[in-house]
Order: structure tokens, then C-alpha cells, then sequence
């Protein structure tokens, strides 16, 4: 059985998904981008900022889950250039301090509204 999670601190879906969906004691996190939910557009700054919100985003819906960033299992992060690699992570180790989640990493030639990163994500129960 599964249950769609959706919060108003994290981006509204623009499209035919869910912000997350909850499934035999999985919780898969759609793609996030850096828009700021308050105001619906996409965070002033760099690939630092934009990782913050992205990460600030994905804590969101963890937490209307009922979870957090130890809960994470695998991360995929999709960057517009892998240039910004090194930057993202400083940022990315902030949120995820211990028992560090299996993670991949890809160089993409673009992403929605032109953003700098994406992160999807699978936590478990």
C-alpha cells in the first residue's frame, strides 16, 4: 500500500507526481529543486544557495513523513556542472554528518528552470 506525502513547506509537484510517496516502509523523495516554497521561485545565489534550499526542501517532506536526514538511505544528485561538485558538497555534508547515505552524483545537461542541482532521495522507516 502506499501514501502520497505532500507538505506546504517543500515546492508544490508541477506536474503528474507526488512530492514524495510512502511504500512498504520506503519514503521515495521526488527530484527537489531550489525553489523557495514561501514564494514559489527559485533561490538568489550560487550553487551553495541553491543546495541549502534543495536540502531545506527535502527536510520538509522527511519531516511531514515523520523522518529525518539519518533516515536516508541514497541520494541522487544532478548537477548542471560538475565544476560546482566540491561547492554542493560543503553544503550537503552539513545535512548528512553520520552514517553517511549511498549516494551518486551525475552531470547533467539541464535541468527544470534552468537550476543548478536536483536531489532525489529514499529513506527508510
Amino acid at each position: 500500500m502506499k501514501k502520497i506525502i505532500n507538505t506546504e513547506n517543500a515546492p508544490k509537484a508541477v506536474g503528474p507526481y507526488s512530492q514524495a510517496v510512502e511504500a512498504n516502509g520506503l519514503l521515495f523523495v521526488s527530484g527537489q529543486i531550489p525553489v523557495d516554497p514561501k514564494v514559489g521561485k527559485i533561490v538568489e545565489g550560487g550553487i551553495k544557495e541553491q543546495t541549502e534550499q534543495v536540502l531545506k526542501n527535502i527536510g520538509a517532506i522527511l519531516q511531514q513523513a515523520g523522518l529525518d536526514f539519518s533516515n536516508v538511505v541514497k541520494t541522487t544528485c544532478l548537477l548542471d556542472n560538475m565544476d560546482n561538485f566540491v561547492p554542493m558538497n560543503e553544503v550537503y555534508a552539513k545535512y548528512f554528518t553520520k552514517d553517511m547515505p549511498a549516494r551518486a552524483a551525475f552531470g547533467v545537461v539541464k535541468l527544470p528552470l534552468g537550476v543548478m542541482i536536483e536531489i532525489e532521495c529514499i529513506a527508510a522507516k
